[in-house]
């Protein structure tokens, strides 16, 4: 998974959500698309997993910056272990640095995964299950953890939201749809369904796309494209009606014959054949290979000549032959049908 370079500035960053340290809603209340297929036992495995992560304590400020010390201090550790000349004590207290900083890391990492599973919770119902939105969501942890400057002065969480959005929204955008959508379009079509949703809270109707274009400040043709880009596909699989029958029966293929077209058209090879069976052998193969009956491919005079050792002119005449007696009236009877 690729992951797009940090903020180079504070206001780069999303202020992080205000309510990551709130209880956790369960996972049942808030499905994710195809979450349920993964049945209880997923179910079962989050709340464990939340459960577990609730008894890490959160860290004050001041903690924060202590840890992203040692970290910086291990990082500056590993890298000077490498030096030749060393003593052995050297050595033993880098490693111990070393130690620490690992330590460091695992612990803001720890203490941060309430706020992973704070993000992911806003975008379930995209396609991707929550299970898989908090495990990409901690991926995006991790490097933030590994890219935290303290010495900028804001807070670990404000910088990790926009770690671990990205990495959400990527992974919604790569596994979310049977049509992938750039990132760009993604956020933007999560920015579109908060506004929708606000807006039918405080007007009691689905706002129109004049209302969204005004609240979001984009050109009407701008939200159509997104409200179009927000559509789910649906599986040919789709159950209509009480017949059994499936979305899939009623969508015309282009590229295929229906099934009526197909049929008649299986029947006529199969009356064709049994018209050019009574033909002498050399006739019948002739007109095989003219007409394509076998391979679906004309050929040329000169083609089925090369073919059968004869000359161009001695194929034409024996096609012409072998036309004259498929026009009697005893043999068009058979193919009567179809010509009506």
């Amino acid at each position: 998974m690729v992951i797009a370079d940090r903020p180079s500035r504070i206001s780069d960053l999303e202020e992080p959500v205000a309510d990551w340290e709130s209880p956790w809603v369960e996972p049942h209340e808030q499905p994710a698309d195809g979450a349920s297929d993964k049945g209880d036992a997923s179910t079962d495995g989050i709340t464990m997993y939340l459960q577990e992560i609730s008894t890490v304590p959160l860290l004050s400020a001041k903690e924060e910056v202590a840890l992203a010390k040692a970290i910086e201090d291990g990082t500056a550790a590993l890298a000077s272990l490498g030096q030749s000349g060393l003593s052995d004590q050297e050595k033993v207290e880098l490693r111990r640095t070393i130690q620490r900083g690992r330590e460091a890391q695992a612990q803001l990492t720890r203490a941060n995964l309430r706020l992973v599973v704070s993000l992911a919770k806003r975008y379930v119902n995209r396609g991707v299950p929550l299970s898989d939105l908090i495990q990409e969501g901690n991926l995006g942890l991790m490097r933030a953890v590994e890219k935290f400057d303290y010495h900028r002065g804001f807070k670990f969480s404000t910088y990790a939201t926009w770690w671990i959005r990205q990495a959400v929204t990527r992974a919604i955008a790569d596994q979310g749809r049977v049509i992938r959508l750039p990132v760009h379009m993604v956020e933007s079509v999560g920015k579109l369904s908060l506004v929708s949703h606000r807006l039918l809270q405080e007007t009691g109707h689905e706002p129109d796309i004049g209302e969204l274009a005004e609240q979001l400040e984009l050109p009407s043709s701008k939200i159509a494209q997104i409200m179009q880009a927000a559509r789910k596909p649906l599986s040919l699989e789709t159950p209509v009606g009480t017949d059994d029958d499936r979305l899939g029966d009623f969508v015309e293929d282009s590229a295929n014959l229906a099934p009526i077209e197909a049929a008649t058209r299986e029947m006529l090879s199969d009356d064709v054949r049994t018209v050019l069976s009574l033909l002498p052998l050399r006739e019948r193969r002739v007109l095989e290979l003219r007409f394509g009956f076998d391979d679906g491919r004309d050929r040329t005079l000169e083609e089925v000549g090369q073919e059968l050792g004869l000359t161009r002119e001695r194929v034409r005449q024996i096609e012409a032959k072998a036309l004259r007696q498929l026009r009697h009236p005893s043999q068009m009877r058979v193919l009567q049908g179809y010509m009506e």
